[in-house]
């Protein structure tokens, strides 16, 4: 499956931390009628039979919208559930690995932090890269921010598209502009929000302006 820059303009990485009662297929699916183009569903908590069955609820939101979904790090829920792919981080599965249990229609996506990651995930078969964290986060509190220049120098090492992550939201975004990155990647600034479809519509047309060279 092919993957382009306009597919990371609102990457929307799922958490279930600031779910309570509500439905995260419901979250999702207003997301996705703001303008998200790719989702990610990640799932720290669940077993693989939970995961599997929310996999499946979410794919079938995406599939309506015609948008990317991938699974996080899970390789095999991927697969059940018939996901687009799979996105895994430096310290999960290697990269050659995961394409040779995908197949060559699937589509990768890997974490970098280095141009030296970067370039050695494209040629282990990445469609495309989520560099980061470009600002502090509390979703991940070991990574360490990632000067805007690495942020820069890898999206102009590589031929595969960029979305940067970590930390992003609508006060912080703009500094990314001029970067070259295909999009952002979102979690709080869009989960934890009391209007998820006004904050996602908010994020979309602001990496429209971030992208927009």
């Amino acid at each position: 499956m092919n993957i382009s820059k306009k597919d990371m303009l609102l990457y929307v990485v799922t958490d279930r931390s600031w779910l309570g009662k509500n439905d995260l297929a419901a979250q999702v699916e207003d997301t996705l009628r703001a303008g998200a183009t790719f989702v990610q569903l990640r799932e720290k908590q669940l077993d693989d039979a939970a995961f599997l069955a929310e996999a499946r609820r979410i794919k079938a939101v995406t599939d309506r919208y015609g948008v990317p979904f991938v699974i996080n790090d899970n390789v095999r829920v991927a697969l059940a559930c018939g996901a687009d792919g799979v996105h895994v981080g430096q310290e999960d599965m290697e990269a050659g690995d995961v394409r040779k249990l995908l197949g060559p229609d699937k589509i990768l996506g890997v974490s970098a932090h280095t141009v030296g990651e970067a370039r050695l995930a494209e040629a282990r078969g990445a469609d495309y890269l989520g560099v980061g964290a470009v600002f502090s986060t509390s979703t991940k509190l070991d990574v360490n921010t990632l000067p805007f220049e690495t942020l820069r120098e890898i999206c102009g090492a590589v031929s595969i598209p960029v979305v940067a992550i970590g930390g992003i939201s609508r006060d912080n975004i703009r500094k990314l502009k001029g970067s070259g990155i295909g999009g952002v990647a979102v979690i709080s600034a869009i989960f934890a929000q009391p209007d998820i479809y006004a904050a996602a519509r908010e994020l979309y047309n602001l990496s429209k302006e971030v992208t927009t060279a």
